[in-house]
């Protein structure tokens, strides 16, 4: 009889529940066909009836930005050009000039040219400012003009440049170009072993074991793994990297997403390569997505010293959607979530400020985390090093001096006023950084404080409520210790500067090679994880 009564209950509510979800699920789509249904007819009606002509293409190309633009940074359209870009930095392999390439409005930068490729071997360097692709003058290409360059291994491209004010021509043969995950392993000591991973492609994996079992065959007992600048990648990647000093059945990284199926759980798949070695990994600013992955487990699990700086804080989980005529939609769909539960991401972007602008928790807001040995860890966006170097995080005119290009550019006139030979002897001179100096006047740097930026935004409410002659004196004064502050501030950065300098003209004269050899005789960073490595009981200390 109980039996019985129970399926009578079950029943009419499992109905219920199917009726409320069912209705939701109506309601939703109805709601997406009705907005559908006007933007179609107002888009019709628009281009039919404006008084001058539209273009559709571009019009629709507004439209969609426009509407993504109140949503993430991630959520992103993808055209066909986008869309086999992104396959290029999947796998690391494209045909083209072999060349790091920053597109701009009216030119295309040689950011870095790689050693013995196309560009290089044509005589381009870093600096130069394409601005004719054959016939094509940049300046009125619609589209990425970088792709311009791709083509077919075996066939030249014609390319009209400017260096220091002369323009110039030439005819590169294009290639297949292959850009490893890992640029460099070596040795540091008899004893220590060093791997950068730049990127986390579908070789990464594959790339850092074939590195750390070259280098145990050389002898190496310690490891130090440099993920600074590396921007992430496939997340299979770094969870085989994980895997590598781990277990097989741990748990790596968990999605989280209001969509049932993308919730998921990350473990390590296969037997490690070392669960023994002692590890530090090195991270910085620009540290994201896979890359925190990594050091985030690595650092849960009480497997790795972290050094360095916060991370970049990525820790929306993306998915393309293909759509018709051979484009993409790349969706956020979840969020990252570290073996402690802590969420990587930095910016929310749903909840902006009065500005607009996405917002970050507070520092007395962050929630506090148990790794597996029970140490403390904190959340708040990024991973936090277990040694946070004050010399590795970028000061705000750093920030604003790197965000203007003006190390890049001028490491170019270094590099074509002075010569540089021998490595091992090189180093910038006080007289170089007063150099410096005089090239940031020269190209009129300055840069707005937050400090300045509010002080504006009261007085301008002061001269609205009638206050501001009263106030002005004041202001005034308040202004010029602020711009006494700011000109002392780049020397106040000196260090953190030079180190920036010289390793961006390093880059000119030995290429990405000679730059990992420079790293390992002069980074903060590395000597900080040498240190760590080489004493046992200060490297326990840290995971204990």
């Amino acid at each position: 009889m109980k039996t019985l009564l129970r399926k009578r209950i079950f029943i009419p509510v499992l109905a219920l529940s199917i009726f409320v979800t069912t209705s939701a699920f109506k309601s939703e789509f109805f709601e997406i066909a009705k907005q559908i249904e006007i933007f179609t007819t107002l888009f019709k009606e628009l281009n039919m009836n404006y008084v001058d002509e539209t273009n559709p293409g571009d019009l629709m190309d507004t439209a969609i930005k426009s509407m993504l633009e109140d949503l993430d940074p991630y959520t992103n359209f993808m055209n066909e050009q986008d869309v086999e870009a992104a396959r290029i930095n999947n796998t690391g392999d494209y045909t083209g000039i072999g060349a790091s390439v920053l597109t701009l409005k009216d030119k295309l930068v040689i950011v870095e040219p790689y050693k013995d490729y196309p560009a290089d071997k044509a005589g381009l360097k870093a600096g130069d400012e394409i601005i004719k692709v054959e016939n094509v003058v940049v300046a009125d290409f619609k589209d990425d003009a970088g792709n311009l360059l791709q083509g077919a291994s075996g066939t030249t491209v014609n390319v009209t440049y400017v260096r220091q004010g002369k323009t110039q021509t030439a005819a590169i043969k294009r290639e297949a170009v292959e850009i490893h995950a890992v640029p460099h392993f070596s040795m540091i000591n008899d004893k220590t072993g060093y791997v950068v991973l730049r990127k986390f492609n579908d070789k990464a994996s594959s790339e850092t074991i074939n590195a750390i079992r070259s280098l145990k065959n050389q002898g190496a007992e310690k490891l130090i793994l440099d993920l600074r600048g590396n921007p992430g990648g496939l997340l299979s990647e770094a969870v085989n990297i994980v895997n590598i000093f781990v277990p097989q059945n741990q748990l790596v990284v968990t999605t989280k997403s209001k969509v049932k199926k993308y919730n998921k759980t990350y473990y390590t798949q296969r037997e490690a390569i070392d669960t023994e070695i002692p590890l530090v990994v090195l991270i910085d600013g620009r540290s994201a997505s896979a890359s925190e992955i990594v050091s985030g487990a690595l650092q849960d699990l009480d497997r790795a010293v972290v050094v360095g700086a916060r991370s970049f804080g990525k820790g929306l989980v993306q998915r393309p959607k293909p759509l018709i005529y051979g484009t993409q939609m790349k969706i956020t769909i979840s969020r990252y979530y570290t073996p402690s539960g802590r969420c990587i991401q930095a910016l929310d972007y749903w909840n902006r400020d009065e500005n607009g602008k996405a917002t970050r928790v507070k520092k007395e807001n962050y929630s506090a985390f148990k790794t597996k040995k029970g140490r403390t860890v904190y959340d708040g966006g990024g991973i936090q090093p277990d040694l946070e170097l004050v010399e590795s995080v970028y000061s705000p005119i750093t920030n604003a001096i790197l965000n203007d290009n003006l190390i890049f550019n001028y490491a170019t006139e270094y590099y074509y006023n002075n010569s540089v030979t021998d490595l091992k002897s090189f180093k910038l001179s006080d007289n170089d950084f007063n150099n410096f100096k005089a090239f940031l006047v020269k190209n009129n740097f300055n840069f707005e404080t937050k400090t300045e930026k509010a002080f504006e935004d009261a007085m301008e409410v002061a001269n609205d409520e009638q206050i501001y002659a009263a106030i002005n004196t004041e202001y005034t004064n308040l202004i010029n210790t602020i711009n006494t502050y700011k000109n002392r501030a780049v020397d106040n950065n000196k260090d953190q500067l030079l180190s920036l300098l010289s390793d961006e003209i390093v880059k000119r004269y030995f290429y990405r090679e000679g730059l990992y050899e420079y790293y390992l005789a002069n980074n903060l960073e590395i000597q900080k994880a040498k240190e760590i490595l080489k004493n046992p009981s200060t490297y326990s200390s840290y995971l204990n």
